[in-house]
């Protein structure tokens, strides 16, 4: 606040309006007056604490330390790990045991890439006179062996992520795929990648 005003004070080229200084003005008060926020007893943290006392704006809540809540919009998966039948059982007192609550924990896990094979069965019927046989949808590349969500892959890797199609080969030679990056314009069928 000292620096705040002897920067109006002075005469530099550069002042502070008195606008600009009120709002450090407030800002400032607003810090001194802040109440220290008690822990629950419970360890709790919970969202209604950060609401001021006045039903106003919230107030930032301090982080002291521990692992940021992972993100909300992620696929989530539960898995239970329960007891087996004969661990619920006490052998001090003889009784089962009955629950209580559980512990949760949240994991990042990567689920790699996957290749699937679509196949595309066209039925064929007949009488005596006609054969008719039923149409697959169109492919974005004919006589080709990729699919539309290959192709975008292959598109989105090379052009937004930088990753040469020469990487990507060998990508797909991990998964046990022999993808070749030939030029698809020689007509070869087994290049999907342009």
């Amino acid at each position: 606040m000292r620096e705040l005003l002897d920067a109006k004070r002075s005469r530099k080229s550069e002042q502070l309006s008195a606008d600009q200084l009120a709002l450090f003005a407030a800002a400032w008060q607003a810090r001194q007056v802040e109440p220290e926020t008690p822990a629950k007893p419970d360890g709790s943290d919970d969202d209604d604490s950060n609401a001021a006392p006045g039903g106003g704006e919230s107030v930032a809540k301090k982080r002291t330390g521990g692992r940021q809540p992972l993100p909300r919009h992620l696929k989530r998966e539960r898995i239970v790990h329960d007891l087996a039948e004969e661990e619920r059982h006490c052998a001090d007192c003889h009784q089962d045991l009955r629950p209580i609550g559980e512990e949760c924990s949240e994991r990042y896990e990567y689920i790699p890439a996957q290749l699937t094979v679509i196949e595309d069965v066209c039925k064929k019927y007949a009488c005596a006179c006609t054969v008719k046989t039923a149409t697959k949808p169109p492919r974005p590349m004919e006589k080709s062996t990729a699919g539309a969500s290959l192709l975008s892959q292959v598109i989105v890797a090379k052009n937004a992520d930088h990753l040469p199609l020469h990487r990507q080969e060998k990508i797909f030679q991990r998964h046990g795929v022999d993808i070749s990056r030939r030029p698809c314009a020689a007509g070869w069928p087994n290049a999907p990648i342009c």
